[in-house]
């Protein structure tokens, strides 16, 4: 087992990757989903996008983020959880800053920082990983 990747990792110490301008993540993932830990400096948003072949859940940790999934708009704060269905149209803007984790499967290789790093695969190499 000599060449098999460990399957453990820390995110302290290591420096967040910027996603987009003002909202940085880690992220772990495996051969079938993706964790994410993801801050958004005060005002920052993703504007409205999709995932075509991802299915992504959050859980807010702290702060508040306005979130839009489809036509509905809430504003989510710590212990709030949310679900985007692949192919669905979501927004985020976070006023204040905020902190949440988000899980995401498949995997979409676009939210992976480093894949030696983040990625720890099994038999199956990522073959069922996503470019987006």
């Amino acid at each position: 087992m000599a060449n098999v990747p460990s399957p453990f990792r820390s995110w302290n110490g290591v420096e967040a990757w910027q996603f987009v301008d003002g909202v940085r993540l880690h992220a772990i993932g495996g051969e079938q989903i993706l964790l994410c830990r993801v801050t958004y400096e005060p005002g920052k948003q993703v504007p409205d996008h999709d995932h075509e072949h991802t299915e992504q859940v959050m859980a807010i940790v702290d702060g508040e983020v306005e979130v839009t999934i489809g036509d509905e708009k809430k504003t989510l704060r710590a212990g709030d959880v949310c679900v985007m269905n692949r192919g669905v149209e979501h927004e985020l803007y976070s006023p204040g800053g905020v902190t949440f984790f988000e899980a995401l499967a498949p995997v979409p290789l676009d939210h992976v920082p480093d894949r030696e790093e983040d990625l720890v695969l099994g038999p199956e190499g990522g073959a069922r990983h996503v470019e987006r």
